[in-house]
This record gives C-alpha cells, sequence and structure tokens, in this order.
C-alpha cells in the first residue's frame, strides 16, 4: 500500500518554483515531504502539534516555507504564520514570503498579507486565491485574526487552514507559578489560538522550534514520574531540520574551541565586569576621551572594534585576491535594552572612532600598534590553505577605512525604524563596508544578519529562567570557514560559562529527544534548601545554575591562584594529613594501584572544603562548592549495589601543570592527564563517581604562588542518567 508521503504531489505550482529557486537538497525535500504527510494524515493541535526541530539560526525558515509550499500544493488553502512579538520579525517574514513565493503571487495564485496592513475590504476575486497571513503573537493581534475568520469571511473557515507557529519556544509555552506580566499574556495568546483552532472545520497545527528545553515545559499534567524523569511533550510527529554544510553554532564555539590551535580556540576574548558596567549606564567622568585608544578600562570594547575592522579587511583582500565580490561585514553589540544606553554606547565607540582619526592625522603610533595586535591575533587563527596578506597590506586598508568613512555605527532598538533596518530579503541592512550595530531586544532572535564576524555580548545571565541565552547568540548560522578565522566574539568569563553550561544543556536534551534514549525521559532534580536532592519541574529551574550530568563528565574548578605561601603551606599539612588517613580507612583499594581508593562521600566532601580554603578566585570565576558537593552527593547515592554512597579516590602527586596556558592565554582547565587517571578515573566510575586528587607543585614558574596544592576533578559515573541539576531553582512568589 503506497504512503500518504508518496502521493503526495511535488511538481505543484508552489512547490516547483522554490524547489528550483533554492535547490533544495534531497534530505531537506524528505522533511518538507515528511512533515506535509503527517500533517494531512495526523491531528495536530497547539496542545499536540506537529514539530520542526531545528538549531539556532540553521534554516528553519527555509524548512518551514518549503513544506508551505507542499501544503498548498496538497490541500491547504490557508497558512497563517505567528511569529515572535516582533515588528522586524513580522516583516522579515512578510519579505521572506513574497520574495519565495513570486511567481505565485504574480501568477494571482497566492496573496500574502500581514494582519496589521489588510485592505478594508478582500473582494470575491482575492479570497478564492490562496491566502496567507503574518501576524506576531499579541493579544490584540489574535483578536483581529479572530474577527478576520469568523466575522469578516467566515467562508474561510470552512477551508483547510495550516498554522505555522515560527520561533515557537517560549512564547508558546505556559507556565505554571509565575507571576509575571508577560508569561501570563502568553499563556492568554495560548488560550485565543486554541480557542480559534477549535471553532475551525480544517486546521493543521504546525511548531517550528530551535529549543528542545520548551519541549519539555509543555506538558499540562507536570508529574514527576517514579524514578524522576520527565518525559518531554510528545508532539503528534517531530521532524529535524537538516543542518547545512556551513552551519556554525555552538559545538564551535563552546566545543571545538577546547582544541589547542583550532581556529575556534581563538574566537572568545574576554572582557571585564567593570567594563560592562561602563558601558551600561552614562558616565562622563569614567569615561576619558584621551584614554578610549589606551585606557585598561576600554580595552575589550576598543579590541572589538579594532578586530573587525581589520578583520573585514582582512577577507576583503582575500575575496580581491579570488575574483570574488567584495563583501560587507557586520558587529554586533548587545549587552542591555534600555535605549539610553544604546544611545551611550554609540556615543563612546563614535569617541573611538575619531579618536583613532584624530590620532592618524597626528601620526600617532598607537594606531598602527593597535592594528598590528589585531592582525597577530589573526595570524594564529588563519586558515592554511588561504591567502593571507601582509601587515602593510592590511594596515593601509584599515586606515583607508576609517578616512573614507566606511565604518557606520547605528543603534537597533527602536520597531518604528524598522523599515529602513531592513533590506529588500528582510535581512538587517548593512549600507558600508563595516556595520557596528548598536541594540537590544529587537537584536534577540530572529532577525537574520549577514556576514556577522563580531559579537559584544553583556546581557545578565542571572535574568535568564525560562528563556536562554542561546537564543541571542547571532554569531550562529550559516558562516564560511573562512569567515570564522577572523570571526572574534567578546563577553565576561561569567557569561560565556553559564553560555558554555546552556549549550551543553540544549545539546544533550536535544540528543536524548532525538535518540530516545531512556524513552526519551531527562531527570531534573535541584538542591533543596536544606541539602536535600528532589526531583522538580523543568520550569522551577533557573537555566544560569544548571549542572548536565552524563556520563563520563569531568566537573573542576578554573580559574584560581592559590592563597599565599605561608597560609598554603599551613593549610597543605591538615590535608596532606588527612588524605593519608582517607587512604588508611579506605573501604576497598584497587588491587594494581595503591593510588586509587574507595572512601565515605562524607569523608570526601570534608576534604573538598578544606581545598576551597587554599583557593583565591579571579573576577568572574568561582567553584559553587555546595553544587560540587551536591552533585557528588548524587551520583555517589544513585546506585543500588554496595558501592552506595562511597566515591573512588585516584590520587597523583608531584606534578607541575602550568596555571595559564601560552598558547591561548587562558586559565587552565584540564590538569587531568587523559592516559593515565582520567582513563582510570572513568574505568572505576562505574556506578559511583571518581574523584581525580591531583597534588601539584605550585611553582611560581608556573604561575603560582610556590606552595603545592590539591586540584581535584570529580567524574560521573558510567550508568548516569542524563541529568538537568540545578544548583538553583526559582523561587515561588
Amino acid at each position: 500500500m503506497e504512503t500518504v508521503e508518496s502521493e503526495l504531489k511535488t511538481n505543484g505550482m508552489f512547490f516547483t518554483p522554490l524547489f528550483q529557486k533554492n535547490n533544495y537538497k534531497q534530505e531537506e525535500k524528505n522533511v518538507m515531504q515528511r512533515t506535509v504527510s503527517n500533517l494531512l494524515k495526523t491531528s495536530t493541535t497547539s496542545k499536540k502539534p506537529g514539530m520542526l526541530l531545528g538549531h539556532i539560526q540553521s534554516g528553519k525558515t527555509r524548512s518551514f516555507l518549503g513544506s508551505m509550499g507542499l501544503g498548498l500544493d496538497n490541500g491547504f488553502d490557508v497558512v497563517i504564520i505567528l511569529t515572535k512579538n516582533s515588528n522586524a520579525l513580522v516583516k522579515q517574514t512578510f519579505e521572506r514570503l513574497e520574495s519565495e513565493f513570486t511567481e505565485c503571487m504574480e501568477e494571482d495564485e497566492l496573496a500574502v498579507y500581514d494582519i496589521m496592513k489588510m485592505p478594508v475590504k478582500l473582494r470575491k476575486f482575492e479570497l478564492k486565491k490562496k491566502l496567507a497571513f503574518v501576524l506576531k503573537k499579541e493579544k490584540k493581534n489574535m483578536q483581529r485574526l479572530e474577527n478576520l475568520l469568523f466575522d469578516m469571511y467566515p467562508d474561510l473557515t470552512a477551508r483547510k487552514i495550516l498554522f505555522i507557529d515560527d520561533e515557537a519556544d517560549f512564547a508558546s509555552v505556559a507556565y505554571d507559578n509565575v507571576k509575571d506580566k508577560n508569561i501570563i499574556d502568553l499563556k492568554v495568546i495560548a488560550g485565543q489560538i486554541d480557542q480559534i483552532r477549535s471553532r475551525l472545520d480544517d486546521a493543521a497545527y504546525l511548531q517550528v522550534t530551535a529549543t528542545p528545553y520548551s519541549l519539555y515545559l509543555q506538558p499540562d499534567d507536570m508529574t514527576i514520574h517514579a524514578h524522576k524523569a520527565f518525559q518531554p511533550k510528545r508532539p503528534a510527529f517531530t521532524e529535524l531540520v537538516p543542518i547545512h554544510d556551513q552551519y556554525v553554532g555552538g559545538e564551535m564555539y563552546f566545543e571545538k574551541s577546547k582544541e589547542e590551535g583550532h581556529m575556534a580556540s581563538y574566537l572568545y576574548h574576554e572582557i571585564q565586569e567593570e567594563e560592562l558596567e561602563i558601558l551600561r549606564k552614562s558616565d562622563k567622568r569614567k569615561v576619558k576621551v584621551d584614554h578610549l585608544l589606551t585606557g585598561e578600562r576600554y580595552e575589550g570594547i576598543r579590541s572589538a572594534l579594532i578586530h573587525f575592522m581589520v578583520g573585514s579587511k582582512i577577507r576583503n583582500i582575500q575575496q580581491q585576491k579570488e575574483g570574488q565580490r567584495l563583501e560587507k561585514y557586520a558587529f554586533i553589540m548587545h549587552t542591555i535594552t534600555t535605549k539610553s544606553a544604546h544611545q551611550w554606547q554609540e556615543e563612546v565607540m563614535l569617541q573611538i572612532e575619531e579618536q583613532l582619526r584624530v590620532a592618524m592625522k597626528k601620526e600617532d603610533p598607537i594606531v598602527d600598534q593597535l592594528i598590528r595586535t589585531a592582525y597577530q591575533d589573526f595570524v594564529r587563527s588563519q586558515r592554511k590553505d588561504m591567502y593571507f596578506p601582509a601587515f602593510d597590506e592590511v594596515l593601509s586598508n584599515v586606515r583607508d577605512a576609517l578616512t573614507e568613512e566606511e565604518l557606520l555605527i547605528e543603534i537597533v532598538n527602536s520597531e518604528q525604524d524598522v523599515d529602513h533596518l531592513l533590506d529588500k530579503s528582510g535581512e538587517l541592512k548593512l549600507r558600508t563596508p563595516l556595520n557596528f550595530f548598536i541594540g537590544g531586544q529587537i537584536l534577540d532572535r530572529g532577525i537574520t544578519i549577514k556576514n556577522l564576524i563580531g559579537f559584544y555580548y553583556g546581557r545578565n545571565p542571572q535574568k535568564f529562567q525560562q528563556d536562554t541565552v542561546l537564543q541571542h547568540s547571532r554569531m550562529y548560522g550559516a558562516r564560511p570557514l573562512a569567515d570564522i578565522a577572523v570571526t572574534r566574539f567578546y563577553t565576561t568569563r561569567r557569561i560565556y560559562d553559564v553560555m558554555e553550561q546552556m549549550h551543553e544543556f540544549d545539546t544533550e536534551l536535544r540528543q536524548a529527544f532525538e535518540s530516545g534514549a531512556n524513552s526519551g525521559e531527562v531527570t531534573f532534580i535541584q538542591k533543596d534548601y536544606d541539602n536535600t536532592i528532589l526531583p522538580c519541574n523543568p520550569n522551577k529551574i533557573l537555566l544560569s545554575s544548571v549542572q548536565m550530568l552524563k556520563p563520563g563528565k569531568r566537573m573542576l574548578p578554573t580559574g584560581f591562584q592559590t592563597i599565599a605561601k605561608s597560609y598554603l603551606e599551613r593549610e597543605m599539612k591538615k590535608i596532606d594529613k588527612y588524605v593519608e588517613m582517607m587512604k588508611q580507612t579506605a573501604k576497598a583499594v584497587h588491587p594494581k594501584d595503591a593510588r586509587c581508593f574507595l572512601v565515605k562521600k562524607e569523608k570526601v566532601q570534608e576534604l573538598l572544603a578544606m581545598i576551597y580554603q587554599t583557593y583565591a578566585f579571579e573576577e568572574g570565576y568561582d567553584w559553587d562548592l555546595e553544587t560540587y558537593r551536591a552533585v557528588m552527593h548524587y551520583l555517589s547515592e544513585e546506585t543500588d549495589t554496595n558501592r552506595k554512597g562511597l566515591v573512588w579516590i585516584v590520587l597523583r602527586q608531584n606534578r607541575n601543570m602550568t596555571r595559564i596556558r601560552q598558547s591561548t592565554g587562558r586559565f587552565e582547565d584540564a590538569p587531568d592527564t587523559k592516559q593515565d587517571e582520567l582513563k582510570i578515573a572513568r574505568n572505576l566510575a562505574r556506578v559511583v563517581p571518581s574523584l581525580i586528587l591531583i597534588r601539584q607543585n605550585g611553582s611560581e614558574e608556573q604561575g603560582w604562588r610556590g606552595g603545592a596544592f590539591y586540584w581535584p576533578v570529580l567524574v560521573a559515573p558510567e550508568e548516569t542518567k542524563t541529568t538537568v541539576f540545578a544548583g538553583k531553582g526559582i523561587k515561588e512568589r
């Protein structure tokens, strides 16, 4: 018997021009066919939708528009596209529709409307066409849609309608126990969608999202299963949007960046919290114009601007060499949402630009020095298979760019400015060769920005609870590796660590959901206020505090210095004595290596508290000892074997690890040797965790303070289920 999928019409008037224009790969076409097939044969609602699950900036719009075209050829008459609450995104979506379906519109087969700009009265001739309506998810717009369908043109309700809920992550989720007005509004909108859907004769519902986390928030019945796991909301069906060859996402920024010498290892540039504070509020006492090119407190943003200009010019020279068109480039500065802050940041950036021009006229060597520093940084991340220009050529090009005013510093924060901000394709307009955008919420997500090679980010992660910082990651998307080689990402260490946690969180949830491991379930637990470990609702978790636990995962403190040598030696005498006592009273010792022994978790927790006292953390770094100990407690107790409540210690001594890696200038985060103690620790950690305990000599030559210290690395057991461990939750209000 033939499947519905094979019976789909794939050479119709709507899909054929899309296919020819976009040259879909077979994998993409298959996803579109399966999506439409499922929408036709499966009952879908906002409570049990069809789901297109992609990655951020990965071509989800391309997939849902292809599915829309195929749907119009196979029985759907009306398509209603719901966008995030942003005029810019409505405009971008509308213009993308007009661009993709130009031929169909010119042939009078399709009409596309922004619900805010509807004609006074549609004629019968117009209503006979296939119709598409674009509207943002906002209460009044939903009322407009209801009026349009049931009062003005009730005949439409009998036609086959497809709802496409774009960016259907947290905006479509109804939360409990959160009293914030925005969330209450979203619950109202979700109710309005359901109400409209229930009054239609024949309607299908497709959600498009990049955040699998939302699936864990959507069940109406937030019950916790006996084994503390949450099953994600099971959509009527789920299709995974294929990732194209040029996609660059969190893997590049947070995984490949750890590989020594990889171009990704040079992407991240740390900025200081003090600099963010200076840029958040106008304060001319703190910002001295004549210090902007030399002052340490402006080093991050100054470096960001110079790197952007140098990187853009390197790419232009490479393009010229290859006989290609010279591209225009973009940079985003996104630190705060207030317009007054944006005006202040614009003022600072314009002053830096002006100071560079003044310095050039005076022939001040500072300009060449700044450009050389950026150039040398790009030398490290250059691609071996590409021409890399000489410094003098780059210097000349950057100087010309300043003289000819190729740099545009522009604020992007006003919904009213959307018309002049977007180009004909609905993307942020690049007016000059170098476009430095300063903005807030309008840049949050959805808006596409071409040729983005710089991102300065400073939103406060403590405020990201239900939303994910990753949705702000505009540097994700289709990016040529040649552009990545000159791309730089600026944020504080604290924010970077939160973003890395969230990338891991997103990746693990996606993997659990896609692979069906543990029946697609994920355990959500939280350390309660009395230090007990409890299962908890996913929507109670503060995303900035999560730890993802999975088999073999390493957890360790980084970014610290030891306390003064005299105090350290006194503390180390106690710790060495305590470690020796642990060995003597061990529950078991490894038969081939006496340096590996099994002890009670309580003793290890006491040891960790002693080690904590020997550390002094740099700004932006911390070791949440309570959460670390709680994680270890959970991992050692989560077994029914006779090892319950125990931890393997893997002891190593006389090590000489440097504090800061010479190659990258970053703090060392791998004191454990892969082929020795880490391999052994993972072999031992079958049902309970291992703690690698490395006694470093801590010499001054290695960047320490001349005294020995212990560096612990916790390794999760092989039998660990995918677990979201929240050190902090959202308090009830």
